[in-house]
């Protein structure tokens, strides 16, 4: 097994960062050549999940999640803690915290338009994320 964490600045709700080159990289590093890696994010108001890292597609997703959990109603979550991020926590509970990916001729199986991404879903701006890559064989 090998583990590496990464920490990853965000800017604001609604940035995806893609992850692709680093979890490429630690997958080469492990020195494993089959197996699995896994991506977990730490926090409950982000996720990780795999998409085409393209403008329009980038622009559709945060779309739909505001759809899925709209910034102008009221979340019971913000009621009780006062920090208006109810929506944040569904969007994260929704997507997941973490993905695992097949490993291959030392490198992740993904397909040729598929990146993997960190979304940042809190309302607060400037969040720093910890994101755990796992290979195992």
């Amino acid at each position: 097994m090998y583990r590496k964490n990464l920490q990853i600045m965000t800017r604001a709700e609604g940035d995806i960062i893609d992850l692709t080159p680093q979890i490429t990289s630690i997958v080469r590093e492990s020195g494993i050549s089959e197996g699995m890696v896994s991506v977990f994010i730490t926090g409950s108001t982000a996720a990780v999940t795999t998409i085409e890292y393209e403008p329009g597609v980038l622009s559709d997703l945060n779309r739909a999640l505001s759809v899925v959990a709209p910034d102008e109603i009221s979340y019971a979550h913000d009621s009780r803690w006062g920090d208006g991020n109810g929506r944040s926590h569904v969007k994260a509970s929704i997507i997941g915290p973490s993905l695992t990916i097949p490993v291959g001729g030392g490198e992740p199986l993904l397909g040729t338009w598929q990146q993997v991404v960190l979304l940042e879903l809190d309302v607060r701006s400037g969040r720093n994320r910890t994101v755990i890559v796992t290979v195992t064989d």
